[in-house]
């Protein structure tokens, strides 16, 4: 086989998938080859391996497909009658294919048929299409949240399963419904109607001192209306997500500590209320001199820890308190947000775990046989979850700095792993197409959820921690009851693996990102896309709600992080809940932070809502 040619393919299809990064270095392997002997830039390669890979380039051609598809049709009529067709091609014979089309685009189409006497294929056209018409003009077809669907009985299965009933709401006595009952006051709303009062304080002053060398008493006027504006949109972002239902557990929850609790109750008292007039501050820290070995990074609730998975199966975790400004180099991003600088070291063979051996400033974690793929903190910052290629998970104590426990049960690499909500509980997704739910102190799975058909990518606990959401390479989102590990929900839409899920904080909506960089905002109680999202450019690698679910947070590989407004967007009329007028709204896009060339790995919202990026440096292409 012809090395040059595969080199070609291979070139072509890293270009095609965004991964840069690769096709670089292969081009540098290739020119240090070049300047070699001719006898060693010649690698042998097994010939059925070349000729899959070039298989690959010949797919594009109209007469590969024709050629194969005649191929195949031949040898289908040469088998048995009871073999040559399927009920399900049969029936698409037998019925007609509804097709959604807008009445100008339906006129334009009877028009041209009629004017160029296509008989033959208006004939075709009233025989096997039902045109389903709608007002309007013609719209994008990812404006459709149907554009994508199952077919026949798949179709049938999806929505019998879809009927199920699920309970999205929050649970009794939770942490937030404690602080309501006990009348705690928004900080932010009383300091935003203290600011309205002084602001009316120092009017009246200054129209007493004749609005001398102050502010005009117009603007101030102004400026209360705007203050006041944003603590009411603040207070009925509040009482939005308060007003979520609440539903008992399904499984034994955790005790939190008294000491843990009321530091939770203290960051809910100071919590930030956003919205689209108030959005976050963010950090990002940023991971240099990786060598592009960095596979994952996670950060803690409160943005104290950093962990990164590595190639190499090392874990490493940075203590922002314990780093000095000798140590973090802080800059002002392009996005105006203060960022950090991770130092990785160029040697990461050491296998001793203290933070201080060697001068280095983070805990190295040893004990994967295989690249860590994921990595999780608890909700209290104790514990850190971690899986890798190996098919294990390990559990960590980020006090003891030492591995508590591994976990074995899965048969393939392990690419995700993520703690429940309220800790103990924990999920992971594997190459074996099923997920499993663990709890620490059991060393085998409690449930494991199969129906996926391929690779399960990601997983995500509701809010209630009584249904897990799995995100896979067949392009679907399952919902599984915890308790039963039946699955309660499929959401089909997508059109290429899912590589990210979050949920809502009040559990009623969860959002999937892509492969491709569509996300998209479900609705758990219905099973129906409400709004896709449209603006990246790459692989969406993470989502993350603020504390009230007013605004969504998307970390892509393109580069950058977008704040979207689910408030707004999420309020869609009656009238318009199923897209009868073409209208269906999309998540609007409030901002757009770049970074200085750091693709974001992870995205986390504080307590207080503050949110924190991470993410490697990337070579400049």
């Amino acid at each position: 086989m012809d090395q040059e040619e595969i080199d070609k393919v291979v070139l072509a299809y890293l270009d095609k998938r965004g991964f840069k990064q690769a096709g670089l270095a292969l081009q540098q392997e290739k020119q240090q080859n070049s300047k070699g002997s001719n006898a060693s830039s010649t690698a042998q390669i097994d010939p059925d391996i070349a000729k899959q890979i070039l298989s690959l380039s010949e797919v594009d051609g109209p007469a590969q497909y024709q050629e194969g598809y005649s191929k195949l049709r031949s040898w289908a009529y040469s088998s048995l009658d009871q073999y040559q067709e399927m009920e399900f091609a049969h029936s698409l014979r037998q019925s007609k294919v509804g097709i959604k089309i807008c009445q100008y685009s339906y006129d334009l189409l009877l028009q041209y048929l009629h004017k160029s006497q296509s008989i033959t294929m208006l004939g075709i056209v009233n025989e096997h299409i039902n045109f389903q018409v709608s007002p309007g003009q013609p719209n994008s077809i990812a404006d459709d949240a149907e554009y994508v669907t199952f077919f026949g009985s798949e179709q049938d299965a999806a929505n019998l399963i879809n009927q199920k009933e699920i309970h999205w709401g929050l649970l009794e006595d939770s942490l937030e419904e404690r602080l309501e009952k006990m009348g705690a006051p928004n900080m932010d709303s009383d300091k935003a109607d203290g600011e309205v009062r002084e602001g009316e304080q120092e009017e009246n002053k200054k129209r007493s001192d004749g609005g001398k060398q102050g502010t005009t008493p117009k603007k101030l006027k102004k400026d209360k209306v705007v203050v006041g504006a944003t603590a009411k949109a603040h207070r009925s972002d509040s009482v939005a997500a308060s007003g979520a239902p609440r539903v008992k557990p399904e499984l034994a929850l955790p005790v939190i500590p008294v000491e843990v609790e009321q530091s939770i109750l203290e960051d809910l008292r100071n919590r930030v209320q956003l919205s689209s007039m108030a959005l976050p501050s963010v950090s990002l820290y940023t991971f240099i001199n990786t060598h592009d070995s960095l596979n994952c990074a996670s950060i803690s609730h409160d943005g104290s820890l950093v962990a990164g998975g590595f190639s190499d199966s090392s874990l490493k975790v940075w203590d922002m308190a314990k780093l000095g400004k000798q140590n973090v180099t802080l800059y002002v991003d392009i996005d105006s947000r203060m960022s950090a600088h991770l130092q990785g070291e160029n040697d990461l063979a050491t296998n001793e775990p203290s933070s201080r051996a060697g001068g280095r400033n983070y805990t190295l974690f040893r004990g994967h046989a295989g690249p860590v793929h994921s990595a999780t903190f608890s909700p209290f910052g104790d514990f850190i979850l971690s899986s890798s290629s190996d098919s294990t998970i390990r559990l960590w104590s980020s006090k003891l700095n030492a591995n508590l426990v591994c976990y074995k049960g899965h048969n393939y690499p392990v690419w995700d792993v993520q703690f429940s909500p309220l800790g103990h509980y924990f999920a992971s997704a594997s190459h074996d197409r099923t997920a499993r739910i663990w709890s620490m102190d059991r060393v085998h799975p409690l449930r494991i959820m199969a129906g996926h058909l391929s690779d399960v990518d990601c997983v995500q606990w509701h809010a209630n921690c009584n249904y897990l959401a799995t995100g896979s390479s067949d392009k679907t989102v399952r919902l599984w009851d915890v308790q039963s590990g039946e699955c309660v929900r499929i959401f089909i839409g997508h059109r290429s693996m899912i590589l990210s899920l979050a949920m809502s904080p009040d559990g009623r909506y969860m959002a999937s990102g892509d492969e491709d960089g569509a996300i998209m905002m479900w609705d758990l109680a219905s099973g129906r896309c409400v709004v896709p999202l449209v603006g990246h450019g790459s692989c969406i690698w993470s989502l993350a709600f603020s504390c009230e679910g007013s605004l969504l947070a998307s970390g892509s590989a393109d580069c950058t992080v977008k704040i979207w407004d689910v408030a707004a967007s999420s309020r869609v009329p009656k009238s318009d809940e199923n897209g009868k007028n073409g209208n269906i709204s999309r998540l609007r896009s409030l901002k757009t932070l770049p970074t200085k060339s750091t693709p974001v790995y992870a995205l986390q919202f504080s307590r207080r809502n503050l949110l924190f990026a991470a993410g490697a440096l990337s070579k400049q292409s």
